[in-house]
């Protein structure tokens, strides 16, 4: 492995040590009751909320896994990142005239901010930037679903990857407060596509479902400057890659980023669907799951789980 782990001399970079490592952060996650699965998208509210898993990739090819890391479940606004890329693959720089890179500050979905903001959301993370990079998609590309569905299948090495079609009709029946900041950046502007269209890309994509496993791999060129580590092929340039994992640090957890970036320490995106995947350069990915959120929206078995595997190994970025 890239890094020597060790953690207080009870843990080091020996597969059998770190399958021991994660068994027992699992373990001791499954102790955890306190959260709710997102009630307010009925699909969601029917998950069984005791699943759990913990998956951490290596750039050096292993993957660990423990618990329902074979189970797939609906990544959410995990998928943003996929979208993002995309769009900064068509626009370059210019795509930041028309959303920003700072924190919020704000709820996910605040329609408040984008008003006083006069169009213009924050960041890619949060709803509005991310129905904003939708429309980008369905504007630059003929079949924006089918491109998005074709790097996350890259990604993963899986071609059964696809969005539940229930997730997806439940996310557009119940997805008034998106519609509404999409509409509200129409009036200033900011959106070229049609409403109707960008919305559904948008819901589509938040239905993406993938396992655990699938979720770590697919975001390994993250750790690794932009290259695959498994195809070895570059994904996207150092700069970009540099880019993303910059806005994940800042705004990938809501308004939790800050309390995660001094207590984890590392870039990670949350959803809504109780997945939680955290990038450390030069090392691998983690990505954890379980449907039971906290009161920011993100899981609370997952938010323990990655917390405690990168402080026993030390692996913070600052």
């Amino acid at each position: 492995m890239t890094r020597d782990l060790v953690s207080g001399g009870q843990y080091i970079h020996a597969p059998d040590d770190l399958n021991r490592l994660l068994q027992d952060i699992y373990d001791e996650a499954l102790t955890i009751k306190q959260g709710k699965v997102a009630d307010y998208i009925p699909a969601l509210a029917a998950v069984n909320p005791d699943y759990c898993a913990l998956t951490l990739a290596t750039l050096d090819g292993e993957v660990f896994n423990v618990g329902d890391t074979k189970q797939q479940f609906s990544i959410q606004s995990v998928s943003k990142i996929f979208g993002l890329m995309l769009a900064m693959e068509r626009l370059g720089d210019d795509l930041w005239q028309r959303v920003k890179m700072e924190p919020s500050g704000q709820a996910f979905n605040s329609i408040v901010q984008l008003e006083w903001e006069k169009g213009i959301p924050r960041n890619p993370m949060i709803n509005a930037g991310a129905i904003l990079v939708s429309d980008v998609l369905v504007s630059h590309y003929s079949a924006s679903k089918n491109a998005v569905l074709s790097l996350v299948r890259s990604l993963c090495g899986n071609d059964r990857i696809y969005a539940n079609d229930e997730v997806h009709q439940s996310e557009k029946e119940h997805g008034h407060r998106n519609s509404a900041l999409a509409h509200l950046m129409k009036s200033f502007g900011n959106i070229e596509s049609d409403v109707d269209e960008l919305l559904d890309h948008y819901f589509w994509q938040c239905a993406l479902t993938m396992t655990c496993e699938n979720l770590a791999r697919s975001l390994t060129f993250l750790a690794n400057d932009g290259v695959c580590p498994f195809s070895k092929k570059e994904i996207m340039s150092k700069r970009d890659s540099q880019r993303i994992n910059a806005l994940l640090s800042t705004s990938g957890m809501y308004d939790q980023s800050g309390e995660f970036a001094f207590t984890v320490g590392v870039p990670a995106k949350s959803g809504v669907g109780g997945g939680i995947v955290a990038i450390v350069p030069d090392f691998g990915v983690i990505a954890a799951w379980s449907p039971k959120l906290n009161e920011y929206g993100n899981s609370a078995r997952g938010m323990f789980m990655v917390r405690e595997l990168a402080n026993k190994l030390g692996l913070s970025v600052y």
